[in-house]
């Protein structure tokens, strides 16, 4: 069985810990995770959206430092076709704080949920809504100059919103790893990006020279998924190794050496004359890794710009194989979400046969049929990671024999549901209930 690291996926806030190992590729910076001391004030600064009723009514609820105010509206978008908006863009923010007193008093009276972050280095947002509220912020946005050329991402939320609440705050670090020490803000430090059809031509021109000389050992050009080991698990580029790490700030792709890190693909690599082709999901883990990797000497760095979904959506399925892992309620898209301009035709677009042949269960390592992770039935453990029928059956819904006895065990989760917070477990007669 193919070993595979813990992953852990939670939409609600958590407070990262200090890290104990010293190999990522932010660790000789002295102040990392420093600015995650959250207290009451920062706290305070978050968007809340609760559901009113299992009916598509929502009330939005925010409270914000030294606004000093509750703003509440209700929503009625029933009927209405709802969508995943993904955008970032690293650009100066003199000031965060009033720039996000802008934002929320525009996304107030919005029926928008999702993580909406800004910093002195800019903007980096993931949210889903009914189409004309999703839209209607990023046409706001695109009328200041700073983000009038903004790459977004969309693709449909066919059962309603993607995300839990809405997060809108000043936050150190625009993804995770503290990262607000990366020379971010200027372009020739972070990586060059290739449009998806440079793209293709480069992974077909890489596919052509491992045809020729399958048995060479010197190769000019490598490609790397900066992403988790179990976003791999469900899709990827053919060709691409798989990552084994299972959280971004433990990438250590060109950081350690031969003896601390045998598999790294970057190991004794010529960093002059070697090409690397990086690729994530949207971009931002791309531009922020190879900012790691050119201070490290690096220099032909090149990067999928508006990362895989761009991709799909220009390109197709051309060398790409499975579905794409998204860090929603959704987990896994197929192809044919991105493969079309409109949204509206992807909605409406049947579903083509995706190739799974090379997806394995996680406890038996046998093949899977269905491109998307559960969680472990154990609370306290709550894997993600891909499982077969047979096992799932077998060990009650948990990732190993050792869950099964967990003090806090959830029931076997079936279809394509997500697990509730615990109280709706804790207070009901579930956990009596047969796990069938």
């Amino acid at each position: 069985m193919r070993a595979s690291p813990a992953a852990m996926l939670s939409l609600s806030l958590t407070i990262p810990l200090p890290l104990t190992s010293t190999k990522t590729p932010f660790s000789d910076q002295s102040f990392l995770f420093k600015h995650y001391s959250w207290n009451n004030q920062s706290l305070s600064r978050l968007g809340h959206l609760v559901s009113e009723k299992p009916s598509r009514r929502w009330i939005f609820s925010c409270k914000c430092r030294n606004r000093g105010r509750n703003s509440y509206a209700k929503f009625d978008n029933e009927g209405e076709d709802f969508i995943v908006v993904n955008f970032y863009r690293f650009v100066s923010i003199e000031d965060p704080e009033a720039e996000i007193d802008k934002h929320f008093s525009f996304l107030k009276d919005l029926n928008i949920r999702g993580r909406i972050y800004l910093n002195e280095q800019g903007i980096n947002a993931q949210y889903s809504g009914p189409s004309k509220d999703a839209l209607a912020y990023v046409e706001w946005l695109k009328e200041d100059d700073r983000f009038s050329d903004l790459l977004v991402q969309m693709s449909p939320a066919n059962n309603g919103h993607a995300f839990p609440k809405l997060k809108l705050q000043n936050k150190p670090s625009l993804y995770e790893g503290g990262i607000s020490h990366l020379p971010l803000l200027d372009p020739p430090m972070r990586a060059k990006p290739l449009e998806p059809s440079e793209w293709k031509r480069k992974l077909e021109g890489l596919a052509d020279d491992d045809e020729a000389s399958p048995s060479s050992s010197r190769r000019t050009c490598i490609l790397l998924d900066v992403r988790n080991g179990y976003e791999w698990d469900v899709g990827h580029f053919r060709g691409a190794p798989r990552p084994e790490v299972d959280c971004f700030r433990n990438t250590s792709f060109g950081l350690s050496d031969e003896k601390e890190a045998p598999s790294d693909p970057l190991i004794n690599v010529d960093k002059e004359k070697t090409d690397i082709l990086m690729y994530c999901t949207g971009g931002i883990r791309c531009d922020v890794y190879s900012a790691v990797l050119r201070q490290r000497g690096f220099k032909n760095l090149y990067t999928l710009k508006g990362g895989v979904s761009h991709y799909l959506k220009e390109e197709g399925t051309a060398e790409w194989v499975g579905n794409l892992f998204v860090f929603d309620s959704r987990l896994s898209l197929p192809p044919a979400t991105y493969c079309n301009n409109a949204v509206d035709e992807a909605i409406k677009t049947p579903e083509t046969p995706v190739d799974t042949s090379f997806a394995r269960c996680y406890i038996c390592d046998s093949q899977v049929q269905e491109l998307r992770h559960r969680n472990c039935a154990n609370l306290d453990c709550n894997r993600l990671f891909l499982c077969c029928a047979k096992c799932v059956d077998n060990l009650k819904g948990c990732c190993c024999s050792n869950c099964i006895s967990a003090p806090r065990l959830r029931p076997v989760l079936q279809g394509v549901k997500r697990y509730e917070k615990w109280h709706v477990y804790r207070d009901s007669e579930v956990q009596n209930a047969p796990l069938v």
